[in-house]
């Protein structure tokens, strides 16, 4: 497939109540591994890439060596790949749509792309935020790209006290609209795992729904029979192969 084929199928993929799947992966090598497992795409994670380039998550890691580890997993496995691209290290809607076309360029397909302010604190204004992916948009359409955003809420991963989410679902369903409104493609909302409060959430929302897993949330199943579109692992899987890792090196240490 060409890019323009493969971001259609990745979109297509995208079905409430028959969610893709997306294990995330942080390198070609782990691509490939994952390609191999039956993955339909790929994802990576931000959060894992950077750990594995020695930078914190948050834009610490340079857009360089980003979009070179992006380029990387499309030269290597032909499978549609979509990055997770933080904040689009930039604050302004045309600098975001100058850095995710560096994406575009490599043939990435999509990308996560966050309302949180990356280098300070909070999240954007919803308007403030619409406009940016309005710019994102725009740009991909003039490459004639079906591109998926990822538009993603830090509204309640930012909220630690899951008892305070319930409060958060009208202001997320608000930003969901909006950001359908300014072009996105669907919806991401890490952190929530109340399954009620997921339901309701997909039955608000004209995009489909992006659930990350983790402890606490519901099975795929469960998150399927809620309505959801597209379900990620985040920086997960990075966590449980590095554990594993050091667990393999300490058990060979432990011997010497």
């Amino acid at each position: 497939m060409n890019q323009t084929e493969k971001a259609r199928a990745f979109g297509a993929l995208h079905q409430k109540g028959n969610p893709i799947v997306l294990y995330n992966i942080w390198d070609a090598g782990t691509a490939k591994a994952v390609a191999e497992a039956g993955a339909k795409a790929l994802a990576t994670g931000s959060w894992s890439v950077a750990a594995a380039h020695g930078y914190a998550d948050g834009e610490k890691l340079p857009m360089s060596v980003l979009v070179e580890t992006a380029k990387s997993i499309t030269d290597f496995v032909d499978l549609p790949l979509s990055v997770d691209f933080e904040g689009a290290y930039s604050a302004e809607p045309e600098g975001a749509a100058a850095n995710v076309a560096r994406l575009v360029e490599i043939g990435a397909v999509g990308i996560n792309f966050e309302d949180r302010v990356v280098s300070c604190e909070g999240l954007y204004p919803v308007e403030s935020q619409a406009a940016r992916i309005r710019a994102v948009r725009d740009m991909a359409d003039g490459k004639d790209i079906p591109f998926f955003i990822n538009a993603r809420t830090d509204l309640f991963l930012a909220e630690s006290d899951l008892a305070k989410h319930a409060g958060l679902v009208d202001e997320a369903i608000e930003r969901g609209r909006a950001y359908a409104s300014a072009g996105g493609s669907g919806f991401f909302v890490p952190g929530l795992i109340d399954a009620g409060l997921i339901e309701k959430i997909c039955a608000a929302s004209a995009l489909p729904v992006n659930v990350m897993m983790r402890a606490g949330a519901p099975d795929v199943k469960t998150l399927a029979r809620l309505g959801v579109g597209r379900i990620s692992y985040g920086p997960g899987p990075y966590r449980s192969m590095m554990e594993k890792l050091r667990q393999e090196a300490a058990a060979i240490y432990s011997l010497l």
